[in-house]
């Protein structure tokens, strides 16, 4: 079996929404966007970095996203997921967490997730970029000069 890990990260708390379902369907991010909603102060603004996974872009979602006006989108370029930096808590949790452990079933493996998650929001640091904004626009044109 398998599970996705939805994962919303607050990048000025370093704090993080977390979601397992054991499908990944629009259905189920919209559930996730739902918890954001709960989770978030009603007057905050939230901007939502995705990729482009037809999952974030399906009627439904696009319809909901509209009907919430307090939600802005923004795509992160094909290949450039590293922009997000909810992409640096996957790998962290990658690196310092499952890999490092093993688990016998799927239910062990979301247990094991959620605790780590738990954990880590109990102390939260923010992510920090370690280039100067200069230097990642010239690395985002480069990738765009390849897709075109």
């Amino acid at each position: 079996g398998t599970t996705s890990l939805f994962a919303a990260l607050d990048v000025a708390t370093g704090k993080v929404i977390g979601q397992l379902k054991r499908r990944h369907r629009s259905v189920e991010f919209l559930q996730f966007l739902k918890a954001i909603d709960a989770a978030v102060p009603g007057e905050q603004d939230i901007h939502l970095i995705m990729d482009n996974y037809g999952t974030h872009k399906t009627q439904a979602v696009r319809a909901w996203l509209a009907a919430n006006p307090r939600y802005h989108v923004h795509f992160t370029p094909t290949s450039a997921s590293w922009l997000n930096l909810v992409e640096r808590f996957f790998s962290q949790i990658s690196e310092q967490w499952i890999k490092r452990s093993a688990h016998t079933s799927v239910a062990q493996l979301e247990q094991s997730i959620r605790e780590y998650i738990d954990r880590h929001n109990e102390d939260p640091k923010p992510f920090v970029w370690h280039k100067s904004a200069d230097t990642i626009l010239a690395s985002v044109a480069r990738a765009a000069s390849t897709i075109i």
